[in-house]
């Protein structure tokens, strides 16, 4: 397990400029589930690495998909096989801070699949989304 003080996000899950040798073009957002990181692909070997937390054992995607939009505060709504697990689950929560879908989200095409921020720094790092079965 991360080791999380108060909030605090541990360094090496921190925003960083690093070496990252690719074939993707500028732009291209890579996810590298196994180690909790997501890359921002710059070129020229370059890219912006953040800590991010990923799906849980079973709640795991891959594949290539393009960002279908883009959303501030987003709302929520649990996918029904997550309030079926999880039936105390709000059935709908606006955005806002209390959200946890955090600040920012970036829609995957057509799937329930999103990359969004965290309420919850604690979670960088961390296997923690069950949001819809892979």
């Amino acid at each position: 397990m991360t080791e999380q003080h108060s909030g605090v996000v541990e360094e090496r899950f921190r925003r960083q400029l690093v070496n990252y040798n690719t074939s993707e073009a500028p732009g291209t957002i890579v996810i590298d589930t196994p180690n909790t990181y997501l890359y921002l692909v710059l070129g020229n070997g370059r890219a912006i690495r953040y800590g991010i937390g990923v799906g849980r054992e079973g709640f795991t995607w891959a594949g290539t998909q393009s960002i279908a939009r883009k959303q501030e505060w987003p709302d929520w709504h649990p996918p029904a096989a997550m309030i079926g697990r999880q039936p105390y689950l709000p059935r709908f929560m606006a955005g806002g801070p209390g959200n946890p879908l955090g600040a920012r989200a970036m829609y995957l095409g057509n799937t329930e699949y999103r990359i969004h921020g965290t309420n919850a720094p604690s979670t960088i790092g961390q296997r923690v989304s069950s949001g819809a079965s892979a």
